[in-house]
Order: C-alpha cells, then structure tokens, then sequence
C-alpha cells in the first residue's frame, strides 16, 4: 500500500518551513493534524478540597506555559491576590518571559534555567528555604518530582489541570494510511472515540517508549517508531518508513 494520507494527533503547530511541510511537498502526502487530547482546568471548587493554599507558598515551580496559565486561573478563581513578593522559578527563558501575560516582569522575582530540568533545580539551590508550590497536569513526568526530593526541597504538588480525551464525533471514519502518536493518552483517547477501533492495514507509529508500550498493550501494531539512532525524529522515521513502503 502507497502511503498517501497521514493524520499527526497533534494541534498543527507547523510553519512554512515546517518538517512536515516539506516531508508533504517531497513525497506528495496529504497530512492532517487533530488533538487527540486536550488540558481541562481543575475547578476552583475541586482544588479547594485539596486544601492547599497558594499564599502559603513562597515559590511557585513552573515547567510550562500551561502550568502559568493554570496556576494564575486558579488564583482569579478563588480570588485571591499573589503578593508582589513571590519567587517564580521557570525551566526556560522563554517560559519565564511568559510570566509577563500576567505580572510586571522587571518588578518580580523570576528565576529560570536552560530548558532542562536539572538545571532549574540547580537555580534553586540558592533559594532552598522557599516553601514551594509545584503546578502540574494530572499526568506528568515522575522525575519532576523525583528530583525535587532528591535535592531536599520543600514542595507541594498541585493538580491544576487535566489531560482529556478530546471529542472527535466530527470525524467518524479515520481514512488515514498511517496514524501518529506521541502519548499514551492519544491512545486512550482512540478506543474511547473509536470503540470498535480495528487496525488492519492502517500503519501507526508512535514517538517515546512510553507511548510505544500503551501502543502494544492496546493489542495494536507499531509499524513506526521514534526516536531511534538512526531516526531520532518523527519525520525522519516517517520519511524512512515511506521510503521503504513508497519504494523510492
């Protein structure tokens, strides 16, 4: 079977000089892009049987762009008013300069790292007697909060949003040759949309070990995987794959 319609189950974040662009002008592909999942807020409602209090924090932990829109969300939500004193400790630059969507940037205390985990945490140990607040998906990454404890800072974890399925009751028949993944929730989300899911023909692939092992346990066929040496993105395992299939 020629491959010729691809669908990403993720939002289209693609430019002009997108990979998937010229991947789709190279070889002639039709590729679409659908969320499989979305982020729902947690409400103020549910967060305050958690019984945690933001003012009694003096540093809040954000590892995404998210995380900052949830965290201040919550925060208008249940009224309250975060003091001009607290330390915000961000992973990147870009996620710090983020903060500037909802506060005076040059008049807080913002701190952040390179992009890696590791580094943030690096950043903070100057400020380790902070009592600090950690905003997170109900699905996230264990070593977050592995780090923070094997570093000895004091944190509390916050749920403050949820990662859903999406509904896609607009798209009743996936006429796709190949279906890409990259979580185990866009794997939940499949059979919860598509209950009577059979794979047959169609190629899936998938990016992460994570995302590969939901794709197997599902009793599905992973035909296309990433990152591997030889393919450590999903478009070069997508090219490669299509020019073995294509015979190019």
């Amino acid at each position: 079977m020629k491959i010729k319609n691809i669908i990403i189950s993720q939002p289209d974040l693609s430019t002009a000089k997108s990979p998937y662009t010229e991947l789709a002008e190279k070889y002639g592909l039709k590729i679409d892009f659908r969320p499989f999942i979305k982020v729902e807020g947690v409400s103020a409602k549910d967060f305050r049987n958690t019984r945690i209090n933001i003012l009694n924090f003096t540093g809040v932990i954000f590892t995404s762009k998210t995380a900052i829109d949830h965290y201040f969300r919550i925060s208008q939500e249940m009224r309250l008013t975060i003091p001009d004193t607290m330390k915000y400790f961000c992973i990147s630059e870009a996620t710090a300069f983020y903060l500037q969507k909802y506060i005076v940037y040059r008049k807080r205390k913002i701190f952040y790292g390179d992009g890696r985990l590791s580094d943030m945490v690096s950043v903070m140990k100057k400020h380790k007697e902070e009592n600090f607040l950690l905003p997170l998906s109900d699905i996230h990454k264990p070593e977050i909060p592995e780090l923070l404890d094997a570093e000895g800072y004091k944190y509390t974890k916050a749920i403050l949003y949820r990662t859903v399925s999406a509904d896609l009751s607009d798209m009743p028949e996936l006429n796709y040759d190949v279906m890409i993944f990259f979580s185990p929730q866009g794997i939940k989300s499949l059979f919860q949309n598509y209950p009577d899911f059979q794979q047959n023909d169609k190629v899936i692939g998938c990016f992460g070990p994570t995302t590969a092992k939901a794709v197997r346990e599902a009793g599905l066929r992973l035909d296309i995987e990433a990152p591997t040496a030889e393919a450590p993105s999903m478009t070069m395992a997508l090219e490669q794959f299509i020019k073995k299939n294509n015979k190019l």
